[in-house]
Protein backbone atom coordinates (compact mmCIF):
# COMPACT_ATOMS: atom_id res chain seq x y z
CA UNK A 1 0.00 0.00 0.00
CA UNK A 2 2.78 2.37 0.87
CA UNK A 3 4.89 1.25 -2.56
CA UNK A 4 1.38 2.14 -3.81
CA UNK A 5 1.04 5.70 -2.26
CA UNK A 6 4.41 6.77 -3.71
CA UNK A 7 3.81 5.64 -7.06
CA UNK A 8 0.70 8.33 -7.67
CA UNK A 9 2.66 11.01 -5.66
CA UNK A 10 5.39 10.56 -8.13
CA UNK A 11 3.10 9.82 -10.84
CA UNK A 12 0.97 13.00 -9.99
CA UNK A 13 4.34 15.29 -9.54
CA UNK A 14 5.04 13.70 -13.63
CA UNK A 15 2.19 15.19 -14.84
CA UNK A 16 1.82 18.21 -13.22
CA UNK A 17 5.49 18.61 -14.44
CA UNK A 18 3.74 17.91 -18.02
CA UNK A 19 1.07 20.46 -17.53
CA UNK A 20 3.90 23.21 -16.57
CA UNK A 21 1.87 25.52 -14.58
CA UNK A 22 4.49 26.71 -12.22
CA UNK A 23 5.22 30.44 -10.86
CA UNK A 24 8.92 30.08 -11.57
CA UNK A 25 10.20 28.18 -14.85
CA UNK A 26 12.30 26.47 -12.93
CA UNK A 27 10.48 25.23 -9.96
CA UNK A 28 9.77 21.44 -11.09
CA UNK A 29 13.34 20.99 -10.30
CA UNK A 30 12.64 20.97 -6.76
CA UNK A 31 10.14 17.94 -7.27
CA UNK A 32 11.99 15.49 -6.22
CA UNK A 33 10.74 12.71 -3.67
CA UNK A 34 12.93 12.87 -0.20
CA UNK A 35 14.76 16.22 -1.85
CA UNK A 36 16.65 18.19 0.87
CA UNK A 37 15.32 20.46 3.11
CA UNK A 38 17.42 23.33 2.11
CA UNK A 39 18.04 25.09 -1.41
CA UNK A 40 21.59 25.23 -2.46
CA UNK A 41 22.70 28.45 -4.52
CA UNK A 42 24.61 28.19 -7.42
CA UNK A 43 28.00 29.66 -7.40
CA UNK A 44 27.30 33.68 -7.86
CA UNK A 45 28.62 36.70 -6.55
CA UNK A 46 26.61 37.68 -3.54
CA UNK A 47 27.26 41.11 -2.62
CA UNK A 48 28.60 44.22 -4.10
CA UNK A 49 32.54 44.27 -4.50
CA UNK A 50 33.05 47.91 -5.83
CA UNK A 51 30.06 50.16 -5.75
CA UNK A 52 30.80 50.84 -1.58
CA UNK A 53 34.43 51.36 -2.00
CA UNK A 54 33.72 55.02 -3.03
CA UNK A 55 32.23 58.53 -1.23
CA UNK A 56 28.76 57.31 -0.24
CA UNK A 57 26.05 59.76 -0.61
CA UNK A 58 22.43 59.54 0.19
CA UNK A 59 20.78 61.41 -2.67
CA UNK A 60 17.04 62.12 -2.38
CA UNK A 61 16.19 63.54 -5.64
CA UNK A 62 16.45 61.76 -9.05
CA UNK A 63 19.14 64.16 -10.26
CA UNK A 64 21.09 65.54 -7.51
CA UNK A 65 25.10 67.88 -8.16
CA UNK A 66 27.66 67.89 -6.17
CA UNK A 67 29.93 71.01 -5.64
CA UNK A 68 33.77 70.54 -6.78
CA UNK A 69 36.30 73.34 -6.50
CA UNK A 70 39.64 73.36 -7.87
CA UNK A 71 43.21 74.16 -6.67
CA UNK A 72 44.89 77.61 -6.51
CA UNK A 73 48.14 79.18 -5.95
CA UNK A 74 49.51 81.33 -3.50
CA UNK A 75 51.26 84.11 -4.96
CA UNK A 76 54.56 85.84 -3.39
CA UNK A 77 54.11 89.08 -0.76
CA UNK A 78 56.32 91.99 -3.02
CA UNK A 79 55.11 95.65 -1.54
CA UNK A 80 53.87 96.64 1.76
CA UNK A 81 50.48 97.55 1.82
CA UNK A 82 49.54 96.17 -1.02
CA UNK A 83 46.20 94.86 -2.57
CA UNK A 84 45.10 91.50 -1.52
CA UNK A 85 44.99 89.08 -4.33
CA UNK A 86 41.26 87.64 -5.67
CA UNK A 87 42.19 84.00 -6.75
CA UNK A 88 39.22 83.47 -7.88
CA UNK A 89 38.74 79.58 -6.75
CA UNK A 90 37.49 77.80 -9.62
CA UNK A 91 34.20 75.60 -9.46
CA UNK A 92 32.47 72.64 -11.35
CA UNK A 93 29.95 70.40 -10.42
CA UNK A 94 29.38 66.86 -11.74
CA UNK A 95 25.86 65.22 -11.81
CA UNK A 96 24.58 62.15 -10.51
CA UNK A 97 21.13 60.25 -12.02
CA UNK A 98 19.36 57.77 -10.04
CA UNK A 99 18.90 54.13 -11.78
CA UNK A 100 16.13 52.38 -10.31
CA UNK A 101 16.14 48.33 -10.68
CA UNK A 102 14.27 45.62 -9.48
CA UNK A 103 13.84 41.73 -9.13
CA UNK A 104 10.29 39.68 -8.79
CA UNK A 105 8.95 36.24 -8.93
CA UNK A 106 6.67 33.89 -8.32
CA UNK A 107 5.51 30.97 -6.26
CA UNK A 108 2.18 28.77 -7.24
CA UNK A 109 0.55 28.25 -4.35
CA UNK A 110 -0.31 24.42 -5.80
CA UNK A 111 3.61 24.38 -6.04
CA UNK A 112 3.76 24.95 -1.90
CA UNK A 113 1.70 22.02 -1.29
CA UNK A 114 3.94 19.41 -3.90
CA UNK A 115 7.09 20.98 -2.87
CA UNK A 116 8.91 19.25 -0.07
CA UNK A 117 10.83 22.90 0.59
CA UNK A 118 9.62 26.36 0.89
CA UNK A 119 11.47 28.02 -1.08
CA UNK A 120 10.89 31.89 0.12
CA UNK A 121 13.88 32.42 1.85
CA UNK A 122 16.34 31.03 -1.27
CA UNK A 123 14.40 33.55 -3.46
CA UNK A 124 14.87 36.44 -1.55
CA UNK A 125 18.85 35.83 -1.32
CA UNK A 126 18.95 35.31 -5.24
CA UNK A 127 17.05 38.53 -5.73
CA UNK A 128 19.49 40.19 -3.18
CA UNK A 129 22.47 38.86 -5.01
CA UNK A 130 21.13 39.93 -8.10
CA UNK A 131 20.73 43.46 -6.96
CA UNK A 132 24.09 44.01 -5.47
CA UNK A 133 25.69 42.29 -8.60
CA UNK A 134 23.47 45.87 -9.82
CA UNK A 135 25.11 48.08 -8.18
CA UNK A 136 28.60 46.95 -9.29
CA UNK A 137 27.40 47.64 -12.74
CA UNK A 138 25.83 51.19 -11.91
CA UNK A 139 29.53 51.62 -10.70
CA UNK A 140 31.47 50.47 -13.34
CA UNK A 141 29.17 52.21 -15.60
CA UNK A 142 29.86 55.30 -13.98
CA UNK A 143 33.60 54.84 -13.84
CA UNK A 144 34.34 54.05 -17.41
CA UNK A 145 31.70 56.09 -19.34
CA UNK A 146 30.85 59.82 -18.98
CA UNK A 147 30.19 62.26 -15.98
CA UNK A 148 27.91 65.04 -16.38
CA UNK A 149 29.15 68.75 -15.31
CA UNK A 150 27.97 71.95 -16.25
CA UNK A 151 25.28 74.20 -14.27
CA UNK A 152 22.48 71.92 -15.64
CA UNK A 153 24.98 68.68 -15.74
CA UNK A 154 24.39 69.22 -20.32
CA UNK A 155 27.96 68.62 -20.77
CA UNK A 156 29.84 65.10 -20.95
CA UNK A 157 33.15 64.84 -19.87
CA UNK A 158 34.88 61.50 -20.67
CA UNK A 159 37.76 59.54 -19.36
CA UNK A 160 40.87 60.97 -21.13
CA UNK A 161 43.40 58.86 -23.05
CA UNK A 162 46.19 60.52 -20.60
CA UNK A 163 43.92 58.29 -18.09
CA UNK A 164 44.39 55.27 -19.50
CA UNK A 165 47.02 52.66 -20.08
CA UNK A 166 47.68 49.16 -22.14
CA UNK A 167 49.71 47.16 -19.90
CA UNK A 168 52.90 46.76 -21.47
CA UNK A 169 56.45 45.13 -21.31
CA UNK A 170 59.63 47.09 -19.75
CA UNK A 171 61.35 46.65 -22.54
CA UNK A 172 59.52 49.05 -24.38
CA UNK A 173 59.47 47.37 -27.82
CA UNK A 174 57.63 44.00 -26.92
CA UNK A 175 54.17 46.27 -26.44
CA UNK A 176 50.68 44.71 -24.85
CA UNK A 177 51.75 42.01 -22.22
CA UNK A 178 50.35 39.87 -19.53
CA UNK A 179 49.49 42.04 -16.09
CA UNK A 180 52.35 42.94 -14.86
CA UNK A 181 54.52 44.84 -11.91
CA UNK A 182 55.78 47.34 -14.75
CA UNK A 183 52.08 48.57 -15.65
CA UNK A 184 51.59 48.90 -11.54
CA UNK A 185 54.19 51.20 -11.50
CA UNK A 186 52.91 53.00 -14.46
CA UNK A 187 49.78 53.34 -13.17
CA UNK A 188 50.97 54.73 -9.42
CA UNK A 189 52.99 57.33 -11.34
CA UNK A 190 50.52 58.68 -12.97
CA UNK A 191 48.54 58.90 -9.71
CA UNK A 192 51.50 60.54 -8.13
CA UNK A 193 52.03 62.54 -11.01
CA UNK A 194 48.31 63.73 -10.81
CA UNK A 195 48.91 64.74 -6.72
CA UNK A 196 46.62 61.99 -5.61
CA UNK A 197 46.76 61.69 -2.15
CA UNK A 198 48.58 58.71 -0.88
CA UNK A 199 46.81 58.88 2.46
CA UNK A 200 43.74 58.16 0.05
CA UNK A 201 42.55 54.34 -0.52
CA UNK A 202 43.39 53.21 -3.81
CA UNK A 203 41.29 50.28 -5.38
CA UNK A 204 42.25 48.13 -8.48
CA UNK A 205 39.20 46.37 -9.97
CA UNK A 206 41.15 43.46 -11.90
CA UNK A 207 39.81 39.90 -13.65
CA UNK A 208 40.38 36.46 -13.14
CA UNK A 209 43.05 36.31 -15.56
CA UNK A 210 45.00 39.48 -14.29
CA UNK A 211 45.10 37.67 -11.08
CA UNK A 212 46.81 34.62 -12.28
CA UNK A 213 49.48 36.55 -14.73
CA UNK A 214 49.83 38.60 -11.51
CA UNK A 215 50.45 35.91 -9.32
CA UNK A 216 53.05 34.30 -11.84
CA UNK A 217 55.06 37.56 -11.66
CA UNK A 218 58.12 36.95 -9.57
CA UNK A 219 58.35 39.66 -8.19
CA UNK A 220 54.43 39.93 -7.25
CA UNK A 221 54.95 36.27 -5.49
CA UNK A 222 58.47 36.53 -3.87
CA UNK A 223 59.06 36.89 -0.27
CA UNK A 224 60.91 40.15 -1.03
CA UNK A 225 58.08 41.70 -2.82
CA UNK A 226 55.03 39.97 -1.13
CA UNK A 227 54.00 38.30 2.20
CA UNK A 228 54.42 34.61 2.01
CA UNK A 229 50.91 34.37 3.37
CA UNK A 230 49.18 35.52 0.13
CA UNK A 231 51.84 33.49 -1.60
CA UNK A 232 50.08 30.38 0.25
CA UNK A 233 46.65 31.12 -0.14
CA UNK A 234 47.42 31.78 -4.04
CA UNK A 235 45.81 35.39 -3.59
CA UNK A 236 46.94 38.94 -3.91
CA UNK A 237 44.68 41.30 -1.75
CA UNK A 238 46.82 44.41 -1.23
CA UNK A 239 50.00 45.31 -3.71
CA UNK A 240 51.69 48.16 -4.24
CA UNK A 241 49.34 50.90 -2.45
CA UNK A 242 46.34 49.15 -4.58
CA UNK A 243 43.81 46.96 -2.77
CA UNK A 244 42.55 44.24 -5.55
CA UNK A 245 39.12 43.75 -6.17
CA UNK A 246 38.41 40.40 -8.05
CA UNK A 247 35.44 41.27 -10.42
CA UNK A 248 34.40 39.22 -13.60
CA UNK A 249 32.37 41.69 -14.64
CA UNK A 250 34.38 44.35 -16.32
CA UNK A 251 33.56 45.01 -20.12
CA UNK A 252 36.02 44.76 -22.95
CA UNK A 253 36.75 47.15 -25.67
CA UNK A 254 34.75 47.46 -28.77
CA UNK A 255 37.09 48.59 -31.26
CA UNK A 256 41.01 48.43 -31.71
CA UNK A 257 43.23 50.92 -29.33
CA UNK A 258 46.30 52.88 -30.34
CA UNK A 259 49.19 52.73 -27.46
CA UNK A 260 52.70 53.60 -27.24
CA UNK A 261 54.56 50.61 -26.71
CA UNK A 262 57.37 52.17 -24.14
CA UNK A 263 54.44 53.15 -21.73
CA UNK A 264 51.27 52.31 -22.62
CA UNK A 265 49.54 55.81 -22.67
CA UNK A 266 46.86 55.50 -25.12
CA UNK A 267 46.09 57.29 -28.33
CA UNK A 268 48.79 57.51 -30.71
CA UNK A 269 52.24 55.27 -30.76
CA UNK A 270 53.33 52.37 -32.60
CA UNK A 271 51.20 49.58 -30.87
CA UNK A 272 47.65 48.39 -31.61
CA UNK A 273 45.52 45.87 -28.98
CA UNK A 274 42.38 44.75 -30.92
CA UNK A 275 39.26 44.85 -29.75
CA UNK A 276 37.97 42.53 -26.80
CA UNK A 277 40.73 44.36 -24.50
CA UNK A 278 39.24 43.50 -20.38
CA UNK A 279 38.84 47.38 -19.05
CA UNK A 280 39.78 46.78 -16.15
CA UNK A 281 39.91 50.39 -13.92
CA UNK A 282 42.03 51.42 -10.82
CA UNK A 283 40.49 54.72 -8.86
CA UNK A 284 41.15 56.78 -5.55
CA UNK A 285 38.59 56.06 -3.28
CA UNK A 286 37.06 59.62 -2.98
CA UNK A 287 37.03 60.16 -7.20
CA UNK A 288 33.64 58.38 -7.29
CA UNK A 289 30.81 58.69 -5.34
CA UNK A 290 28.07 56.48 -4.92
CA UNK A 291 24.61 57.87 -4.00
CA UNK A 292 21.56 55.55 -2.31
CA UNK A 293 18.20 56.89 -2.52
CA UNK A 294 16.77 53.43 -1.86
CA UNK A 295 18.39 50.81 -0.25
CA UNK A 296 17.71 47.04 -1.13
CA UNK A 297 13.83 46.48 -0.01
CA UNK A 298 12.47 43.09 -0.14
CA UNK A 299 8.61 42.41 0.21
CA UNK A 300 7.57 38.76 0.10
CA UNK A 301 3.23 38.66 -0.21
CA UNK A 302 0.00 36.99 -1.86
CA UNK A 303 -0.77 37.92 -5.14
CA UNK A 304 -5.01 37.54 -5.17
CA UNK A 305 -4.80 38.70 -9.33
CA UNK A 306 -2.44 35.72 -9.65
CA UNK A 307 -4.44 32.86 -8.00
CA UNK A 308 -3.13 33.19 -4.61
CA UNK A 309 0.73 32.85 -5.86
CA UNK A 310 3.55 34.25 -3.24
CA UNK A 311 5.21 37.09 -4.88
CA UNK A 312 8.74 37.84 -3.88
CA UNK A 313 10.02 41.38 -4.92
CA UNK A 314 13.45 43.57 -4.35
CA UNK A 315 13.89 46.75 -5.53
CA UNK A 316 16.89 49.15 -5.12
CA UNK A 317 17.49 52.94 -6.37
CA UNK A 318 20.92 53.95 -7.17
CA UNK A 319 23.73 55.80 -8.54
CA UNK A 320 27.12 56.94 -9.30
CA UNK A 321 29.39 59.70 -11.11
CA UNK A 322 33.12 59.84 -11.26
CA UNK A 323 34.26 63.18 -9.45
CA UNK A 324 37.57 63.41 -10.40
CA UNK A 325 39.11 62.32 -13.99
CA UNK A 326 42.71 62.41 -12.67
CA UNK A 327 42.00 59.79 -9.43
CA UNK A 328 40.88 57.12 -11.91
CA UNK A 329 42.65 55.18 -14.26
CA UNK A 330 41.58 52.85 -16.80
CA UNK A 331 43.79 49.49 -17.76
CA UNK A 332 43.41 47.37 -20.82
CA UNK A 333 44.57 43.79 -20.99
CA UNK A 334 44.66 41.46 -23.21
CA UNK A 335 43.48 38.00 -21.74
CA UNK A 336 44.65 36.47 -25.14
CA UNK A 337 48.13 36.08 -24.10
Amino acid sequence: MKFLHTLLHMLWSFIYFLRNEKGSDQIDEAFVEGFKDTIYLVTQQKNTKLFNRSRQETQSVETDFYERIGDTEAEDIIERHGDTPIMNTPHSRRGCDLQDADWGDMIDKLDRVRLLIRPDDAYVQTAVMAMNRKKDDVFIAAILGNARTGRRGTVNVALPNTQKLVTVDEDGVTGSSRFNVYTLTLAQYIFDENDVDEDIKRYWAWSPKAKQNLLNETQATSSEFASVKALVKGDIKEFMGFEFILTTRLPVTAAATTYTKADGTVGAGAGTLAAGARRMVTWAEDGMISATAVDLQADIGPRRDKKMSTQIYVCHSVGGVRMEEEKVLEVLLDETL
